[in-house]
């Protein structure tokens, strides 16, 4: 198996990316995306297409209490506190999005008050690069479990919520009696 520095495997577009201040920006429906995700919503936008937003500063990077990388599509405007990568594929790019949250970033990250992981240390970072049919295939399989464990209209998410109104109406039901004086 091949292994990868993350800085050959996608386009960094960091350069292109823009803090406003809240007090500057205008109110929209363009997503603002920050270290750990949506900040705001902006009307204008620097960046549409497919995207792999990766924390770039914050005591997330340590944390983890969300995930650090995560893929963002169409229209939108990224502050200076995530780093932009663009893949070449929808595989590729989920494949690494995957890859970087399961795997400790410690050595990467710099700075004691404030965590950071530079450009320099995330583009160092190696990632096991198998052939594209194998990150399809580990894609696929990946997206399927994230759906059943996420996804609020199919998974687990719904299967709870169904046996939850299940469990409601028979408790109902059993708990249900005749009201004194009727007969």
């Amino acid at each position: 198996m091949e292994w990868k520095p993350l800085g050959e495997l996608a386009e960094n577009l960091d350069s292109k990316r823009k803090p406003i201040t809240s007090g500057l920006r205008e109110a929209g429906d363009i997503p603002y995306y920050g270290a750990s995700g949506i900040v705001d919503y902006v009307k204008d936008y620097i960046f549409d297409g497919d995207f792999l937003l990766i924390s770039e500063d914050g005591a997330n990077l340590l944390a983890r209490n969300t995930p650090i990388a995560f893929s963002v599509s169409g229209k939108s405007w990224v502050n200076n506190h995530a780093h932009v990568l663009k893949f070449d594929t929808y595989a590729e790019r989920r494949y690494v999005e995957y890859y970087l949250n399961s795997i400790d970033l410690t050595p990467y990250i710099s700075g004691a008050a404030q965590p950071k992981l530079n450009k320099k240390n995330l583009e160092s970072i190696l990632i096991p690069n198998p052939s594209p049919v194998e990150k399809v295939r580990i894609v696929t399989i990946l997206d399927k479990f994230d759906t059943l464990t996420n996804s609020i209209s199919e998974g687990l998410p719904r299967e709870i919520e169904l046996r939850q109104k299940q469990y409601e109406y028979y408790r109902d039901l059993l708990l249900s009696f005749p009201k004194q004086g009727a007969a």
